[in-house]
């Protein structure tokens, strides 16, 4: 049985878990959905109440029959490096590859569509409130009134990106930055904008979740209560992450988003106060976690390797055919 892992050309991260996976002697094949159509081949039939499909990944046959588990970590859109891309084809190959996927009985991390839904940070906060997990004050809005009342309501804000670009993704990506005082909000007007109350923090937290293990990291901050002290990934230096204890509050909320958003994984960003209260700032379904194994040693890719080497869900018993008519 065979892991198959769906990720770009260059994901370091992506290697650590296919090390892992290697040194136990489990099958893996790593594949770009970019390369379909040049190195990347398809074929499916559906007949008599069956499927038979394959891929091939540089020559390599893969058997859908024999997928034990897919790994969505961070792929690259279908057919995008094909020889003449268009969204047509992104579209069409996108389609065949992962609706023949999802006809297999293996077991995702994560489910596609769950990952897709997971994305839209609004979602996120409203089902973090609902699993018991802190959440900032937030807004999101294009009324400037609502933005100055809501500063009026928390003097001390932060602003960010309703999408949560990646800060590897420029030009759309933007560092949370904290609102001055007396901000002009005219421009909430022309977009989406989120306001949230800035959490005065000792400390980042990164809780890496797979399936129901949680690996916490703390680093600590070098200046407490410093106002420009807002965003751990533009720090100019800062502490090295340190494994740490996860609260009861923190674990059992956690677990629970994870259920309802039907997630397998997830790499969770908690600001934690000077009252050592966790709160939730977001989810990232396919986050990074090679930064926080190297510095504290938790066994992340092995864990995530443990999990796509488990056998996969049992298929369901084909059906009797039987002659029907048409609806």
């Amino acid at each position: 049985m065979t892991v198959l892992i769906l990720t770009c050309e260059e994901d370091v991260t992506a290697d650590m878990v296919v090390a892992r996976l290697n040194a136990s002697g489990v099958p893996v094949v790593r594949l770009d959905p970019a390369g379909l159509t040049r190195s990347v081949g398809l074929s499916a039939e559906f007949g008599n109440g069956s499927l038979r499909g394959r891929l091939t990944v540089d020559g390599r046959l893969v058997n859908l029959a024999a997928l034990r588990s897919v790994w969505v970590r961070r792929p690259g859109g279908a057919a995008s490096g094909a020889a003449h891309p268009s969204a047509w084809l992104t579209e069409e190959s996108s389609q065949a590859l992962y609706g023949m996927l999802r006809g297999t009985g293996a077991r995702w991390m994560n489910d596609p569509d769950a990952a897709h839904r997971a994305r839209y940070k609004p979602w996120q906060l409203r089902l973090a409130q609902r699993c018991g997990l802190p959440v900032p004050a937030t807004l999101i809005t294009t009324f400037p009134g609502a933005a100055r009342e809501f500063a009026g309501r928390y003097p001390d804000l932060v602003v960010k990106p309703v999408s949560g670009a990646h800060p590897q993704d420029p030009p759309r990506a933007v560092p949370t930055s904290r609102v001055p005082p007396g901000a002009d909000f005219s421009a909430v007007a022309h977009g989406p904008t989120l306001l949230q109350r800035r959490v005065v923090k000792r400390a980042d937290i990164r809780l890496t979740a797979v399936g129901g293990r949680l690996l916490a990291a703390r680093t600590s901050v070098l200046s407490p209560g410093d106002p420009e002290e807002v965003d751990v990934r533009f720090a100019a230096s800062r502490e090295p992450w340190r494994p740490t204890a996860v609260p009861r509050y923190a674990a059992e909320g956690v677990r629970a988003y994870l259920r309802e958003a039907r997630l397998a994984y997830g790499a969770f960003d908690f600001a934690e106060d000077e009252e050592g209260t966790w709160w939730f700032l977001e989810c990232n379904q396919s986050g990074q976690f090679g930064f926080v194994e190297v510095d504290t040693g938790q066994p992340i890719s092995r864990t995530i390797a443990e999990w796509l080497a488990r056998p996969g869900a049992e298929r369901p018993a084909t059906a009797p055919r039987t002659r029907t008519t048409a609806c």
